[in-house]
C-alpha cells in the first residue's frame, strides 16, 4: 500500500500529541483527539489471543474519556508520579471506509516521586484514525494491547 507522506506525518503528529497530552497535559484536552463516538480499550495480549472481551480500561465515548480525565486530575488520590509514553514503529496498515488502520509499539515508563524510573507497560496499539468534518485526524478506535496482563501498582493513566 502506497502511503502519502503528508498523511504519514499527520498520523505521527497525532500520536505525538496523544503522548504529550497524557505525559505533560493538559489532560482535559486528551479526549478532544477522539471522535464523539469512539472506543478506547486497554487489554492484555492474552485476552486478545483467547478472544476474551475483558478490559483493563474501557471507555465507549468521548464523554467517558472526559470522565476519566476529570477523575485523574481532580479525584485520584495517588502517589505523585510522572509517566512517559514512547511510541515507535507507527505503521498505516490499511485504508478503510472508516479511515485508516494504524498500528504502533508503545512503552510507558513511570517515575514515582523519590523512586527509580521503571517500565510500567509495553505493547502494541491497534487503532482506527479518521478525518473529522474539519479535516483533522482523530482516533475513532484505540486498542492498547499490553504484552503482560500484570500492571505495576494500578492503571490510572490511559496507556
Amino acid at each position: 500500500m502506497s502511503i502519502d507522506i503528508a498523511l504519514r506525518l499527520e498520523v505521527e503528529d497525532l500520536y505525538a500529541r496523544y503522548a504529550s497530552l497524557l505525559d505533560e497535559g493538559p489532560l482535559a484536552e486528551w479526549p478532544g483527539i477522539f471522535f464523539e463516538q469512539c472506543l478506547y480499550k486497554a487489554t492484555s495480549r492474552e485476552n486478545i489471543q483467547r478472544n476474551w472481551p475483558l478490559a483493563l480500561m474501557l471507555c465507549e465515548s468521548r464523554g467517558a474519556l472526559m470522565d476519566r480525565a476529570n477523575a485523574i486530575e481532580n479525584l485520584s488520590l495517588t502517589i505523585p508520579r510522572r509517566i512517559r509514553h514512547m511510541i515507535t514503529g507507527i505503521t498505516i496498515v490499511a485504508a478503510t471506509d472508516n479511515g485508516w488502520q494504524v498500528e504502533a509499539n508503545f512503552a510507558i515508563f513511570e517515575t514515582i516521586e523519590g523512586q527509580q524510573t521503571v517500565t510500567f507497560a509495553a505493547g502494541r496499539y491497534r487503532d482506527i484514525i479518521a478525518r473529522d468534518a474539519d479535516g483533522a485526524l482523530r482516533f475513532r478506535e484505540k486498542l492498547s494491547i499490553c504484552d503482560s496482563a500484570l500492571i505495576r501498582n494500578s492503571l490510572v493513566y490511559p496507556l
